[in-house]
């Protein structure tokens, strides 16, 4: 093997190594662009009220839904806003991950049909600035997503408005 041979068969591993580290490069921009866009609100505009009350504002993503980063006693998750869920709704996959304590099984009823849920209770859910205490809550087996659905058990006791594209959730008196 020549000279030549070696630095044209090195010529053609960097080109090989630079495609594949600006492709790997797109994909992570992209993946960040598209996350981005799901959920919008990943770090929520927060502020208080004349009255002195925690104040968030959320954006609506593509799809139209309310999604945001918030907690679970202390543990970050992702809220999708569900007003036509009963209850908070939390995946088993993250229930487990919360160690959160299955209680009675019960049946509800879903867009999808009935499942069997358990009872469960949050100790502390947070919503940008906005602490809601001892949630009623549910824990769903057979939920696959990665988002918990905020249902009324937390929403009722906020007071949310929307214009255009934008969901305030204000701490109540």
């Amino acid at each position: 093997m020549t000279e030549n041979d070696t630095s044209t068969s090195f010529g053609k591993y960097f080109i090989w190594v630079a495609w594949f580290l600006g492709i790997a490069l797109l994909v992570f921009v992209f993946q960040d662009l598209l996350d981005e866009q799901y959920n919008p609100n990943q770090d929520p505009k927060l502020s208080l009220q004349n009255n002195g009350k925690a104040q968030v504002t959320l954006q609506q993503n593509r799809q139209g839904h309310y999604v945001t980063n918030g907690a679970i006693n202390g543990t970050n998750v992702t809220f999708l806003l569900d007003t036509g869920a009963t209850q908070v709704s939390i995946p088993g996959h993250i229930a487990e991950t919360l160690s959160l304590q299955a209680g009675d099984k019960y049946r509800v009823q879903t867009a999808n049909g009935t499942i069997t849920v358990y009872q469960t209770q949050l100790n502390e859910l947070r919503i940008g600035n906005i602490y809601l205490y001892n949630v009623a809550a549910h824990i769903n087996p057979s939920m696959a997503a990665d988002e918990i659905l905020l249902g009324m058990s937390a929403l009722k006791r906020v007071e949310f408005s929307q214009t255009g594209k934008q969901l305030i959730l204000r701490e109540q008196l």
